[in-house]
């Protein structure tokens, strides 16, 4: 039993067959890559008190924490590594910590301080990993994961749904199809009610990755020793990978400093001498358990590489593009920053000049929108006219009921009539300022896209264009309703009889009977002409006013308040780019390293 395990089980060429390929998975586990692919893996799980930390301290030949209730209070990664020299040395590591060490009576103490640093003090669990790996030549090449025993019942202390958090750490991890379970289970129990074999039944239905150890086959009631042979030999709950019965140190045994090789020989005796047991040959001891799980877990591996290399391979293409969207990454040579605000300022520019000449088709289509707000203009417009005549008789009506005395029949004031024009024009104005708000409001939405687009990632750009896109609109809208409310009072002028007199000299050159009385009587359809054309005039005025102040004028002041942070000093403060998208930038980058290297190693494999 001196002689080394692993010497006894890789004794040819298998020792370097295997070791490679657990390496391989152990090293993708360490550069994170887990975090972004399942990796093949043995997942240890079992009820508290069903001897899986004496199975643990068997594979590794080292004492692990022991108690009652919660003992693995954290996922622990075991990595078990053949060496040929005579020379125990240990790591353990979590959370950017690491402790090296040689004495293997340390181990429970680290172990033990890491889950307090994670789990707190108590009886809490975390799912934060602890790996810890053992070099010796005592120990088979293996790696595996010990999980929190299964609690029925929250003790004293702990959390009163610390049961359903060990099932749901527990889970996690076994059903992933990635994943051996390793179910442990003690032989003086009815096997069909362990809750650990049951949640394995629960991931892998067919048990096609669960292996079941049976423990304590020295606590077995006399004659129930066929129960446990017939589901040893798969009748009772069928298993593809199948039961192995082991015998590990016992508390009196413990309590009495037999040593784990000790142990071993104790178990390997008892086996060979037991009635029944005798002629299981590999299906017993902690020997050919460990030879079976290393042969499981490297098969296990070589199957899993295929699909492993092309999520990998996905996975680099994934990251290149992520990294490609996000924006380059500012030179840190002040000159060099300065040309690169000067590119970026460049690329804004063009593009908000574009968008102000309609050159660019944005989402909703800027152009289309507002011919939509100036086509609800339009029909303001008509309706105006249309509802003209009806506003001229109202007022005519009004007027010959208060004024009219000796005036002949069909006479009317003229200026009854061009008060009708002037309060049909006043009434457009509210729509003409309704229609200036809702072009600024498309414009402006349609701007802060654009600077978002161009500026991402820098968070000064983007603040500095936001605030300055909507004070220009401010001015500019403010602009265009001034010019516009101008038009409506120009239009409102006395001059207005100019276009009047035109009309009635046009209609004087095609009849010459006209009477200054008939002229008179006219006044109603002159107006009327005249109001045409005054809504026609601004049906055309109001939206060029709006495309020339908020479109026209606001993309060129916005692009004069852009253009004067080049004469800044602070360009680290203008190129400072958000701490998210430096965070990841860093976080891609670093996942982009660990997946080449994964892929190298796989490809060199």
């Amino acid at each position: 039993v001196s002689e080394p395990l692993t010497t006894r089980m890789f004794q040819d060429q298998l020792k370097e067959k295997v070791r490679p390929l657990i390496d391989l998975i152990d090293e993708m586990r360490y550069l994170g890559i887990e975090k972004q692919l399942n990796l093949p893996a043995i997942v240890v799980v079992g009820d508290q008190s069903s001897g899986k930390s004496s199975v643990l301290e068997a594979l590794s030949g080292v004492a692990l924490p022991r108690g009652t209730g919660i003992v693995t209070r954290c996922p622990l990664l075991l990595q078990l590594c053949y060496e040929k020299h005579n020379v125990w040395k240990a790591e353990i590591s979590y959370c950017e910590q690491m402790h090296e060490f040689t004495e293997p009576s340390k181990v429970v103490n680290y172990v033990e301080e890491a889950q307090n640093d994670l789990a707190g003090e108590g009886d809490g669990i975390c799912e934060e990993l602890i790996t810890l790996k053992i070099k010796s030549n005592t120990v088979c090449d293996l790696t595996l994961i010990d999980l929190p025993g299964i609690a029925r019942v929250a003790v004293k202390g702990q959390p009163e749904d610390i049961g359903e958090k060990i099932k749901g750490l527990i889970l996690n991890y076994i059903k992933r199809k990635e994943t051996i379970i390793l179910v442990v289970v003690p032989c003086n129990v009815d096997i069909a009610t362990t809750e650990a074999l049951q949640m394995a039944q629960q991931v892998d239905v067919e048990g096609t990755r669960t292996l079941a150890i049976l423990t304590k086959p020295d606590l077995i009631d006399p004659g129930a020793e066929n129960t446990i042979l017939d589901i040893v030999h798969n009748r009772t709950i069928p298993l593809n990978l199948g039961y192995v019965i082991v015998k590990c140190r016992g508390q009196k045994q413990i309590d009495e400093n037999m040593s784990i090789i000790d142990a071993i020989e104790d178990e390997k005796e008892f086996f060979k001498r037991h009635l029944h047991f005798s002629s299981l040959e590999e299906k017993t001891t902690i020997i050919n358990l460990s030879r079976k799980l290393t042969v499981t877990l490297v098969e296990h591996i070589k199957i899993s590489l295929p699909e492993m290399s092309e999520k990998i391979k996905k996975l680099l293409g994934d990251v290149r593009d992520k990294l490609n969207k996000l924006k380059h990454e500012p030179p840190q040579d002040l000159s060099e920053k300065r040309k690169h605000l000067i590119k970026v300022m460049t690329v804004f520019i063009e593009k908000i000049t574009q968008l102000s000449k309609g050159d660019i088709i944005t989402e909703g289509n800027l152009f289309v929108l507002m011919r939509k707000d100036y086509k609800q203009w339009m029909g303001i417009l008509t309706n105006s006219i249309e509802n003209y005549q009806k506003h001229v008789q109202e007022v005519a009506a009004e007027y010959d009921k208060t004024h009219r005395g000796s005036e002949l029949p069909g006479f009317s004031n003229y200026n009854v009539f061009r008060q009708v024009a002037q309060t049909l024009l006043g009434e457009l104005v509210n729509p003409a300022m309704m229609t200036v708000h809702s072009v600024r409001e498309m414009v402006q939405k349609q701007f802060d896209i654009l600077s978002k687009d161009c500026f991402e990632g820098y968070s000064f750009l983007q603040e500095f264009s936001k605030r300055n896109i909507e004070s220009i609109q401010d001015q500019q809208s403010q602009m265009a309703m001034g010019r516009i409310k101008e038009q409506f009072e120009m239009e409102m002028l006395v001059y207005t009889q100019d276009e009047i007199f035109n009309i009635q000299n046009k209609l004087d050159s095609e009849t010459t009977d006209y009477t200054e009385q008939d002229k008179r009587t006219n006044y109603p359809e002159l107006l009327k002409a005249y109001y045409e054309i005054v809504v026609q005039r601004m049906g055309d005025q109001v939206p060029m006013l709006i495309y020339y102040f908020i479109l026209k004028e606001g993309a060129k002041n916005v692009c004069s308040e852009m253009l004067s942070l080049l004469y800044e000093d602070d360009i680290d403060k203008i190129l400072q780019e958000d701490s998210c998208i430096e965070m990841n930038r860093a976080k891609l980058k670093a996942q982009l390293k660990c997946l080449l290297h994964a892929n190298e190693k796989l490809n060199n494999l």
